[in-house]
């Protein structure tokens, strides 16, 4: 297995799984808008996208958001995307992707990784736990939707 950088390069090539991703979240198939969200994402520097190849086949991506730490007064980030494909589940992939968005964090000073999980999600909950992660139980999060 090889995890890569994502960039103009090959983001074509891992359009198709944020597609898949985005399906897997009940939104409607759109390759081309999902191919031009993650080139804007990286053309304006405003994520970081790492896959997973196995055979010269990408079969995951993590994407992490770049987000600071007001009180520590130093950078973090956020795991907003994991995804692996269903053939290539339960194979490591999703550990791998996660190991290298933990160093990518540490190696630029990252307070933090964060992200979340729907309460139903069990599966992710447990790859997380076996991490190292916590549940932080001491803070609610709150969304405003429009």
């Amino acid at each position: 297995m090889e995890i890569v950088q994502v960039d103009l390069t090959n983001v074509v090539e891992v359009a198709g799984l944020f597609d898949s991703y985005r399906v897997f979240y009940n939104q409607t198939s759109d390759i081309i808008g999902a191919t031009n969200f993650l080139k804007e994402r990286i053309n304006n520097k405003e994520s970081i996208i790492f896959a997973a190849k196995i055979a010269g086949e990408f079969v995951g991506f993590t994407q992490i958001y770049p987000t600071f730490s007001s009180v520590a007064m130093k950078p973090a980030f956020i795991l907003n995307d994991l995804f692996v494909a269903d053939y290539s589940r339960r194979s490591g992939v999703a550990e791998k992707l996660m190991e290298e968005a933990f160093e990518y964090a540490k190696k630029n000073n990252g307070r933090f990784l964060t992200l979340e999980t729907g309460f139903s999600n069990t599966k992710a909950q447990a790859l997380y736990e076996k991490m190292g992660m916590e549940n932080d139980g001491d803070v609610k999060h709150f969304t405003y939707y429009w």
